[in-house]
Formats: C-alpha cells, sequence, structure tokens
C-alpha cells in the first residue's frame, strides 16, 4: 500500500520532533538521565559556586552532541534561583573559533559578551561606556595601534574579530608585549560590570554569574591544526591566572581535549575540577555489551518527543539503532531520522532491524575510509580504552576523532573511550601483525 497522507505526516512529525535543538529548563522533553548518572554535574557546579567567596571558575566539557548547551540553560536557572543574577554568552559570536587563540583576543571576547549582556538586561554599561568604545580606547592610547582606520568603531572591530583572520592576527601581535595591561584593564571592566548590576539590583554582595558557552568549539583546520591546539592549551595552561576574574564567578566550557593536552590546569585556576558530560550509559563497563537501562533511557527519551514512535519502529529496531549511536544522543537522533525519507509503502512500518541496516550503512560510509596509521590507532584504543595519545604532535589526530565522534567518552564509576560502534568490523579486521 503507497504511504497514505496520514502516515507521511507522522513521519514528518517524528523528523521534527528530532531536529537538534537547544533545551530550555522546564522543556517536557528533557530527560535527566541522559547527564546526570550518578553525579549531576550541573547541581556540582550550582553548588560550588553558592560557596565560593569572591570570583570563581568551572570548567565544562563533553563531546559535541552530549548536550552542554542545554545544560548550562539549566544551570542558568538553577543559580538563578539560589539568587544569583547570571548572564549566559555564545563566544562563537564574538570570536573566531578556527585560529589560534591567545589571552588578548580571548578576554577582549569575555568582556565583549559580558559588556552586552548587562547592556541587554538593565539598559545601560559600567561608566556610561560599553567594553567596546573602552577597548578602542585602550588600543589607541595603551598599545597605540594607530592605522586600523574605521575599523575600529565599537561595532566594527567586535565584526573584524570575528570574522577577519588579518584583523585578529594584528591585534594579537601589537597585544603581545601590553598582555598585562590589556589583562588587567578586561578584569577592571567584568569588575565594574559586577560593581554596576549589584547597583542595578540593590545588593552589594549579590553573586554575578558568566556562563561561556562554545570554547570548545575551538578547533585547527589543515596545517595550521597544531598551533590552534598548542594556543589552547597555553590559554587555559599559561594564562590560567588571567582566566579567575575578581568578583565574578565564570564557567568555560572546553574542549574534550584538553584534560589530556593540559591536565591539571583547573589546579591553577584556584582549584577548578573540569565536569564532564559523557555519552549516554548504553554498554556495560569497558565492554560490548548493552546495558538494559541506558537502552530503556534512550527509548524514554524518543517517546518524550514522539508517544507513539511504536508505530513507526520496532523496538528492536530503535534498540539497534541506539546501540550503533554509541549513546550519543545527536547521533541517535540523526539515524533514526535518515531512516524516514526512505520510507515509500505504509506496509514498510514499522520499521524492523533489517530496514534499518542501510542507514547505519550510510553513516558508516561518511566515516570511511581511514588511513591505515589512524585504524591502529582506533584497535589499540578499542583493546585498552584509553585515548592512547603518545606525543603531542599526535594531538590534532586524537582531537579529530572526538570531534568527529569516531572515538566516544563513556563513564561507569571511572570514564573510558571506545570506538564508534559502526566502525568496529572496520576496525578489528585492521590486522594485529600491522600494530
Amino acid at each position: 500500500m503507497p504511504l497514505s497522507p496520514d502516515t507521511r505526516n507522522e513521519l514528518k512529525k517524528l523528523y521534527n520532533a528530532l531536529a537538534d535543538r537547544v533545551l530550555e529548563p522546564g522543556d517536557p522533553v528533557y530527560v535527566a538521565q541522559i547527564n546526570q548518572g550518578t553525579a549531576d554535574p550541573v547541581e556540582e557546579m550550582a553548588t560550588e559556586i553558592d560557596w565560593q567567596e569572591g570570583g570563581g571558575v568551572c570548567l565544562f566539557t563533553g563531546q559535541r552532541g552530549t548536550g552542554k548547551s542545554t545544560e548550562l540553560k539549566r544551570l542558568k536557572l538553577h543559580l538563578e534561583q539560589l539568587g544569583a543574577v547570571v548572564f549566559y554568552a555564545d563566544l562563537s559570536e564574538f570570536m573566531l573559533l578556527t585560529k589560534e587563540v591567545e589571552i588578548s583576543d580571548f578576554l577582549i571576547a569575555v568582556a565583549g559578551a559580558m559588556s552586552e549582556q548587562v547592556q541587554t538586561q538593565y539598559g545601560g554599561s559600567p561608566g556610561n561606556r560599553n567594553y567596546w568604545d573602552r577597548l578602542v580606547a585602550f588600543l589607541q592610547t595603551e598599545v597605540e595601534i594607530k592605522d586600523f582606520g574605521a575599523k575600529l568603531g565599537g561595532v566594527e572591530i567586535k565584526a573584524a574579530l570575528k570574522n577577519d583572520p588579518d584583523f585578529k592576527l594584528r591585534v594579537q601581535q601589537a597585544a603581545r608585549g601590553h598582555v598585562a595591561k590589556l589583562v588587567q584593564d578586561a578584569h577592571d571592566f567584568l569588575g565594574e560590570a559586577v560593581d554596576y548590576v549589584r547597583q542595578q539590583v540593590g545588593d552589594a554582595q549579590r553573586k554575578v554569574v558568566l556562563l561561556v558557552d562554545s570554547v570548545e568549539r575551538i578547533r585547527g583546520v589543515g596545517s595550521e591544526s597544531m598551533a590552534v591546539y598548542e594556543s589552547v592549551r597555553n590559554l587555559f595552561f599559561g594564562h590560567a591566572e588571567h582566566l579567575k576574574v575578581p568578583k565574578l564567578h565564570v564557567v568555560y566550557t572546553i574542549p574534550p581535549y584538553l584534560s589530556v593536552l593540559a591536565p591539571g590546569a583547573g589546579a591553577l585556576m584556584g582549584g577548578a575540577v573540569t565536569r564532564r558530560l559523557v555519552c549516554t550509559h548504553i554498554f556495560q563497563d569497558r565492554s560490548r555489551e548493552a546495558d538494559p537501562d541506558g537502552l530503556a533511557v534512550l527509548r524514554t527519551v524518543i517517546a518524550k518527543r514522539y508517544p507513539e514512535w511504536e508505530k513507526l519502529f520496532d523496538p528492536a529496531a530503535i534498540d539497534k539503532l541506539a546501540v550503533s549511536s554509541g549513546g550519543d544522543l545527536r547521533e541517535f537522533f540523526r539515524l533514526i531520522r535518515l531512516c524516514l525519507p526512505a520510507v515509500r509503502e505504509d506496509s514498510q512500518l514499522p520499521l524492523t532491524v533489517a530496514a534499518v541496516k542501510p542507514t547505519e550503512n550510510a553513516a558508516r560510509n561518511e566515516m570511511l575510509p581511514i588511513p591505515q596509521e589512524h585504524l591502529a590507532w582506533l584497535k589499540r584504543i578499542t583493546q585498552t580504552h584509553t585515548t592512547c595519545l603518545e606525543k603531542d604532535a599526535d594531538l590534532p589526530t586524537l582531537a579529530q576523532f572526538l570531534d568527529n565522534r569516531l572515538v566516544l567518552n563513556y563513564r561507569n564509576g571511572s570514564d573510558w573511550y571506545d570506538i564508534h560502534p559502526l566502525l568496529r568490523d572496520v576496525v578489528d579486521a585492521y590486522g594485529s601483525t600491522n600494530l
């Protein structure tokens, strides 16, 4: 029987229900078990900030698709319920994320983001001057950059730092001899912003928090990869003390490779511990054996978004896609959505395990081919369940594994790693004599 209009409409509903989006607090489709497990990183960070005196730093990480932005929204609400004033900033709106980052342009982006958030919420700025105008004056008087012409308007400088690699580089180069002054000026502005907010709310002791999202998206491309990753290490390790701002509580999202690249960086920021989101617990500890509880959680996630999903998928097929996703929620949704346009007749439904295999094959092919030296590395990861990073020069490859989800991070009491389930046959077939 050809696909009926009603069935086509139901397929469309499920397709759109699984569209990638950041969930706001209280969204009825939110499932707490996805990210909380035996510990709730949001609760821990909120408690830590609530207890901290003065300013402080929290670090938050996880692979793409694990729900960091959604959890940051929940953290914002939780902190506000504890009485704090909380600002959220997406750093991708303020800086170029595919080039080397230095403490100068990073703090410029953070201060600029804070300035805009304060302006939006309270309609004013400390000293009646936003940070961008203050930065223009600083660059012209302290650093003496006099040849940028019209780009040194407040709006123009923000756009140029985000979109113009040459401009970003020139600011970095000019600021290198004045890092201490630029850091101090940014810290001064952020401190004044805290005072301004406290004046607006009439409470001189009110906690003020800035959530800095998208830092984890900084990644190198091509021949520049290693330089970009090294710059991230230098930012969070070499300049750790500059990322801690007096009076202000800051939560930075960080790339998942940073804990490998610069372990212990948080200790230099006043003892910050990195909270990490991992893939849904759908495998037994360091094994390929599916965990029934984890599979049940992912079925709950689908049911929240589309209660009648069993009309379209056999439960065994959904479990198969859950295993094939490796517990990565974004990948799970993507695999389900990829199955839907191929349905041509009502009689095909509900989709079976056999029916979803073409989708799995298509998703696998997107990750292939894999160079032999990478296959050898991936096979070592399957055997040891660690990252197996041997030298710094290999970091871009590891970052690529994590960014592209060829390698996934899990936690069963302690953290461990394994390859994407769709790659198992390919990696397992790689000869042990070539290791």
